[in-house]
């Protein structure tokens, strides 16, 4: 079919008077990797596990490509791959008996289960654990296995809650590229609390605040939520912080040290040539010049409104 792989409308939940999420509406038009974001009790998590079907709405509905959770959830879900933040493993199994099990939970026939199996290992690179105890793996490569659960089914969307939770940063640097092999043939959800990781892996970001969407974009559309209105400027002559305010259009002048300086601008449009020009008039020499961007915290407080 050729509708959006996850769509939803008018979703909303309570769980007693308070509305924890309230008219929410987007769609996944295609694959890749989709962050989602929010604060603690923004509503996040209770989307989440709608859309895999744990929770059931109050209004609103999920649609999964094309079919409706609501009203056939088992039809749905055969199409979704979840991992949980706490990965729902058997510490007394084996890898290859635990993923045999979540293959039958699937539905996967019998037929198919070994290659289904051999599949996740080889994908997930933990072929050589086969018949290792999953309590005797490391938290990296458990967290590998409750990936290779989540897609032995094949599935077209895969929702990854805080997937490098409580790794090294050589495990975190493992798993995101995982996780992009991964969303090359598919849709992949990260929900995450840490913004470096959404820029380290995502392709586009869905926040939720207060029970409300209040952004959906690419993660570039999301750098520059908040136009830039400083500038970074190297100038070899070291000219003194007086003279650089004097420019028409800077607001405003700190040093930074040595050459360095940040210029706060209002008007927009001519500055940088404004500044260009009276470098090269006044032998400034200058070497640099670049927008400096509003880091990924401000951008999220400033959608918080904290």
């Amino acid at each position: 079919m050729n509708g959006p792989i996850v769509k939803i409308e008018k979703l909303s939940h309570r769980y007693t008077v308070q509305w924890a999420i309230r008219d929410i509406d987007f769609e996944i038009p295609k694959n890749g990797i989709y962050g989602l974001l929010g604060s603690n009790g923004a509503g996040k998590s209770t989307t989440m596990n709608i859309m895999c079907g744990v929770l059931k709405q109050t209004e609103g509905d999920v649609f999964i490509k094309g079919i409706s959770m609501r009203n056939n959830p088992v039809a749905a879900k055969r199409h979704i791959g979840f991992l949980p933040q706490k990965p729902p493993l058997n510490a007394d199994l084996t890898v290859e008996e635990f993923l045999r099990y979540s293959g039958r939970l699937r539905f996967i026939p019998a037929r198919e289960l070994n290659k289904a199996v051999d599949s996740v290992l080889d994908r997930c690179a933990i072929a050589h654990f086969r018949r290792r105890l999953i309590g005797n793996l490391s938290g990296g490569y458990q967290q590998r296995v409750g990936i290779a659960q989540a897609i032995i089914h094949n599935p077209d969307f895969v929702v990854l809650d805080e997937p490098t939770n409580g790794l090294d940063p050589n495990q975190i640097i493992e798993i995101r590229k995982l996780v992009k092999e991964i969303a090359e043939d598919r849709t992949v959800i990260l929900s995450t609390h840490i913004l470096s990781e959404v820029q380290a892996t995502c392709d586009y970001i869905r926040m939720i605040e207060q029970g409300r969407m209040v952004f959906a974009g690419t993660v570039e559309d999301f750098d520059n939520y908040i136009v830039p209105n400083t500038l970074i400027v190297s100038l070899t002559a070291m000219p003194s912080v007086e003279e650089l305010g004097n420019i028409p259009g800077v607001a405003g002048v700190e040093s930074l040290g040595g050459p360095k300086y940040r210029l706060k601008f209002s008007d927009g449009q001519d500055v940088k040539e404004r500044i260009v020009e009276t470098s090269v008039a006044k032998g400034w020499r200058l070497t640099e010049i670049f927008a400096e961007k509003s880091s990924l915290d401000a951008i999220f407080a400033e959608l918080s409104k904290k």
